[in-house]
């Protein structure tokens, strides 16, 4: 049967129906993040008939996106896809009517086994438990080891490209994996104590709007890129919690975002800069790599941003070059501005 798609008015209610449908900016890569209450990890194991729908990486052009909707399903994996019309719809349903070939069933299987994996180490990841092979080889059944290991970097990648997480294994010898944040958000990306899903995601994009708003962003820029993914100052979210807390007090807080206010602007205004531990944990290569990644291109398709990143890796390579036949400590901050970008980024 075709799967259900959920409405925007679903948006609107509380967690247990939380949705949202992203619509790209110009210059950044957005991803709208829907969900409903967390669930089990078992039910992944006994394998939840409500079973979320296989990742679709959008196309892209050089220097934008297309329009994609990345979506946490009530059984709490991705369904990422392209928007698409009403004829699209109508296509899947005449299309779910028909006698499925061999190579259609293969497919199905494919997305199907990467559902399930992404479901299940999102929810891993939320319950803090630690995650290990012979259980992710449980939710894809018999496969060899080749597909396993193709299938895991698959899930692994297309949940990287919306959270900014990277499945690492931490333990060799028992086959013990983790979602790690990319960058040392506390709580391994959840900000806050307790279970969760990663909030490293959502900063790497607000990063990535950073740079390309020319290192510094207006306040107004912020939010019009937030409200776009659904994500409304005021308005708790089922990841974020109130987005302008964690915004604007935590991330600022924590060092990874600056706020500031404009000079004699009144009523008062705000721009938003890189934060010093932003500077010193990523860079503007890493975002670009991040905000390319979630929109199935590459960095260099980007070329004016990508030109601006490269010329601060080699800035970077050349200080450190320097430190090391110096013997210079590393009490500056390498990844600080050329001079020709005096906001600080």
């Amino acid at each position: 049967m075709p799967r259900r798609r959920k409405g925007k008015a679903g948006a609107r209610k509380k967690r247990n129906q939380t949705s949202a449908d992203s619509k790209r900016h110009k210059s950044v890569q957005e991803a709208a993040v829907v969900g409903d209450e967390s669930p089990s990890c078992s039910s992944v194991l006994e394998g939840d008939p409500q079973r979320p729908s296989a990742t679709e990486a959008s196309s892209t052009s050089q220097g934008s996106w297309r329009p994609l909707s990345t979506t946490i399903t009530s059984s709490g994996a991705l369904d990422t896809r392209s928007d698409k019309g009403d004829g699209s719809q109508d296509k899947e349903h005449s299309c779910s009517s028909e006698v499925p070939s061999p190579e259609t069933s293969c497919t199905d299987l494919l997305a199907t086994q990467l559902d399930l994996l992404e479901q299940f180490l999102l929810c891993k990841y939320e319950m803090q438990e630690p995650i290990l092979k012979d259980d992710m080889l449980k939710i894809v059944g018999e496969i060899t080891q080749d597909q396993f290991a193709d299938i895991m970097k698959t899930a692994s990648d297309r949940i990287e490209a919306v959270f900014a997480v990277d499945l690492k294994e931490v333990d060799s010898s028992n086959h013990v994996y983790n979602l790690v944040s990319k960058l040392k958000l506390p709580n391994n990306g959840r900000v806050y104590a307790g279970n969760g899903l990663p909030k490293t995601g959502l900063l790497m994009n607000i990063l990535g709007l950073i740079f390309m708003k020319g290192n510094c962003a207006t306040e107004e820029d912020i939010w019009k890129f937030l409200n776009m993914l659904e994500v409304y100052a005021g308005r708790e979210h089922f990841i974020y919690g109130e987005p302008k807390k964690l915004i604007t007090k935590d991330l600022v807080q924590l060092q990874y975002l600056e706020y500031r206010q404009v000079p004699d602007s009144d009523p008062p205004r705000y721009d938003f800069l890189w934060g010093p531990r932003a500077r010193a944990e990523t860079s503007k290569m890493q975002v670009l790599e991040f905000l390319a990644k979630g929109g199935d291109t590459v960095p260099s398709a980007l070329p004016f941003w990508y030109e601006e990143a490269l010329r601060d890796e080699e800035r970077a390579r050349a200080i450190e070059a320097v430190r090391a036949a110096t013997g210079a400590t590393a009490g500056h901050d390498i990844t600080a501005p050329a001079s020709s970008t005096p906001n600080g980024v």
